[in-house]
């Protein structure tokens, strides 16, 4: 075990992983943490926790992550290189690790201009490719980036983003090659709506050998409105959401359309469970954490395996 967190035994025992997301509020009541959190335990593997996600000031990462930890629910603590130069960041990995927090996920994060505080100075002193490695290179070699001796190296379980949308196309798996050479153990994808293409990047994945030395989630984002579904095909960098889809949301009988995107989103999971080089799903359930129970037992997901 290379952290021994929850996430990994289940990855390596070979069964479905099943992961969620809580996105920190914005202000420092711990009471909105809690209140996510608890429609999740019991329902996911690990929950991801948003780092300033779209550029706007939240609570910390790391400060959110130990509120769910203590509750029972694991976390996948994010970091993005935005914010923190390299002595920061191998700082709060360090902490991280001390406070029992064992899954990360390195991210370059979304660009300043974004959020609100579109005039703050991007870091960017490293990438996410850099910073797998960084992390990698703390735990297995357990020296910092100088090259100085760590006392006491932290043990994550190395997770990172992967988009198969972006352009170019065909580009996409080398720079997912490029994470897994870097030391990254999983992958979640940004929210999966055009399978075609993700069928076609999986083959990629699976034909280079990537999928026998990575564990690959992809993301899903149940739809909640035609507006949503709009909304991230026309504004969202990225994301594919074919007008098929759409018209489906379209034709939904009235007040229907969410139970619509559920019924998208759980067959997509059955797809995903059988197919090659798939080790799990990630569930981007976005301010919507109390149906995840319901979208986890639709999907035949219930109950999560126990690994010890």
């Amino acid at each position: 075990m290379k952290s021994g967190s929850n996430l990994e035994k289940i990855l390596a025992a070979g069964h479905f992983a099943f992961t969620g997301e809580l996105g920190p509020p914005r202000g420092s009541n711990i009471e909105h943490v809690k209140e996510k959190a608890q429609h999740l335990i019991g329902s996911v593997d690990a929950v991801n926790i948003t780092d300033n996600q779209t550029a706007m000031v939240r609570m910390s990462s790391w400060a959110a992550a130990m509120l769910v930890n203590e509750m029972g629910l694991e976390p996948n603590y994010q970091m993005v290189c935005r914010d923190r130069n390299r002595l920061a960041m191998q700082a709060d990995i360090l902490g991280a690790s001390a406070m029992g927090i064992r899954n990360m996920l390195c991210l370059t994060g979304d660009h300043q201009m974004f959020g609100d505080h579109p005039n703050a100075k991007g870091v960017f002193d490293i990438d996410s490719i850099q910073l797998i490695n960084t992390v990698r290179q703390m735990r297995d070699e357990g020296t910092f980036l100088s090259g100085e001796e760590i006392d006491g190296p932290p043990k994550m379980f190395i997770g990172a983003a992967a988009n198969p949308f972006a352009d170019p196309f065909e580009w996409r798996i080398h720079r997912l090659a490029k994470k897994v050479e870097a030391g990254v153990d999983f992958i979640q994808t940004q929210c999966v709506y055009n399978m075609d293409k993700m069928r076609e990047w999986m083959k990629q994945a699976v034909d280079m050998g990537l999928t026998e030395k990575v564990y690959i989630l992809p993301g899903i984002t149940p739809m909640k409105s035609v507006g949503m579904a709009k909304y991230m095909k026309n504004k969202v960098p990225g994301i594919e959401v074919p007008d098929d889809v759409i018209k489906r949301l379209q034709g939904a009988e009235k007040g229907k359309v969410a139970e619509e995107g559920i019924k998208i989103a759980c067959e997509q999971i059955e797809e995903f469970k059988e197919m090659k080089g798939v080790a799990g799903i990630h569930l981007m359930a976005i301010e919507w954490e109390h149906k995840v129970p319901e979208i986890a037992e639709r999907a035949g997901v219930l109950p999560r395996p126990v690994v010890e």
